[in-house]
């Protein structure tokens, strides 16, 4: 899907993805330490403002302009304190040009892209992080084609946790995690079924810090 395919998939109702940040975010970075956070393929921004509202300092970019906007409504009804952390940018992931301070933490939910694709953007955002900065990549596995509910249906689009090891095998990051995990899904927006189980792919890695 192209920037155009989404503005039309996030027009089409009213937060795809609902407010709630998701499950395994919430599970590997609750009492992290706030700092400076880039969030790739933000969309509606349930993940960001997530993270400003616990002191985090939040870009978070899109390829969509509506899901952005949609972003932007959401952050105008927040706290001031909350709000001022939060910036939405425009633009591709795959073409990120990220500071040269980088990001204490890169956060990319659901990107699903065909191989190529994909790999460069996971080493622009690996290729983003400060040093001793985190990145944490969440997905549809590919078994969930098979051993799961909603999602892509296109294999083209999936991944594994080895792809992503794979994909960022020569940059020197260290792995904290990399792991299939089960995701209860009960009608949830935006991933389709009417409930089971979704397998989704989850890598934590850390660069060492300088």
């Amino acid at each position: 899907m192209d920037s155009r395919d989404w503005d039309d998939r996030y027009a089409a109702s009213e937060l795809v993805w609902g407010t709630a940040p998701n499950q395994w975010v919430v599970r590997e970075l609750t009492g992290h330490a706030p700092g400076h956070a880039l969030d790739l393929a933000a969309g509606e921004g349930r993940n960001a403002i997530w993270l400003a509202a616990r002191g985090w300092e939040v870009t978070g970019l899109d390829f969509s302009a509506v899901a952005l906007e949609r972003a932007e409504r959401l952050t105008a009804d927040l706290p001031d304190e909350v709000a001022d952390r939060l910036t939405w940018r425009h633009g591709d992931a795959r073409a990120l040009e990220a500071p040269a301070a980088g990001y204490d933490l890169v956060l990319i939910a659901y990107l699903q892209l065909p191989a190529g694709d994909r790999r460069t953007a996971l080493r622009r955002a690996a290729r983003a992080l400060a040093p001793g900065g985190t990145l944490l990549v969440v997905g549809h596995d590919l078994s969930n084609l098979t051993e799961g509910v909603g999602g892509p249906q296109d294999p083209a689009v999936l991944f594994t946790p080895e792809d992503v090891l794979a994909d960022l095998a020569d940059l020197g990051l260290h792995t904290v995690r990399a792991e299939r995990v089960h995701r209860t899904v009960g009608g949830e927006p935006g991933h389709g079924g009417g409930g089971g189980v979704a397998v989704d792919a989850l890598v934590r890695l850390e660069r060492p810090a300088d």
